[in-house]
């Protein structure tokens, strides 16, 4: 059984009408198909059927996301960057971040930040959204983008 903590979405969330896409990173496919799973999951919630993308890493997500974001209402991101031993870490991690803020700003499209920055294996494993993880980040940052386009939409 899972102990997988699943953030509740907001209740009477009117999603009708949204389309969605998940742009997902290859790297470290065990933790993936746990945030994809998520992500997916969040959206059938919803009762939207997501388009996925996948890409090489974490890297090439802004990029993808940009591309969606000018079809799609929301766009989710998945990755996971595990630290190593070089500064190479911290400039993924912030390229990734810094590109995935500008699409959501530039495009005036909702961005759900599924991108795992961890430590090590059990961090990424604690919030993949897998049967023991204690955290669901996939379902979280896709029901953080639905609920952000429900929001602008109402905004006049």
């Amino acid at each position: 059984m899972s102990t997988t903590k699943t953030p509740a979405p907001t209740p009477n969330l009117d999603t009708s009408g949204l389309s969605a896409a998940i742009v997902a990173a290859t790297w470290h496919a065990r933790f993936m198909d746990g945030l994809i799973a998520g992500a997916e999951r969040a959206c059938a919630d919803a009762g939207i059927e997501p388009l996925l993308v996948r890409v090489p890493g974490a890297f090439e997500l802004p990029v993808v996301a940009d591309r969606l974001a000018q079809t799609y209402d929301v766009v989710v991101a998945l990755g996971v960057v595990i630290r190593g031993e070089s500064p190479h870490f911290d400039y993924v991690c912030r390229a990734a971040t810094d590109g995935l803020t500008r699409v959501a700003l530039d495009r005036a499209t909702p961005v759900g930040f599924g991108l795992l920055t961890c430590d090590n294996d059990q961090q990424a494993f604690d919030r993949a959204g897998l049967d023991g993880s204690r955290e669901d980040s996939g379902y979280a940052a896709a029901i953080a983008a639905l609920e952000t386009a429900v929001a602008l939409r109402r905004l006049p």
